[in-house]
């Protein structure tokens, strides 16, 4: 009796996917606080450094768009 396997292969890289994104997900659950802080502050040191003689705000230049 021949037993077809063809999708056998698939369903691995299905389970595999599904194995990655709950680690990322648990991961970001954990260390997601750390995150926005580390990141946080990197933006705000870097809008710190970056002037504001004649730049412009991100907010403003959005407004200007619409």
């Amino acid at each position: 009796m021949k037993i077809n396997r063809r999708g056998q292969g698939m369903v691995e890289y299905i389970i595999i996917v599904a194995v990655v994104a709950l680690a990322a997900l648990t991961i970001f659950g954990i260390f997601g606080d750390t995150i926005r802080e580390k990141l946080g502050g990197a933006v705000k040191s870097l809008s710190n450094t970056a002037g504001t003689d004649n730049s412009t705000k991100s907010e403003d230049y959005l407004k200007a768009l619409k």
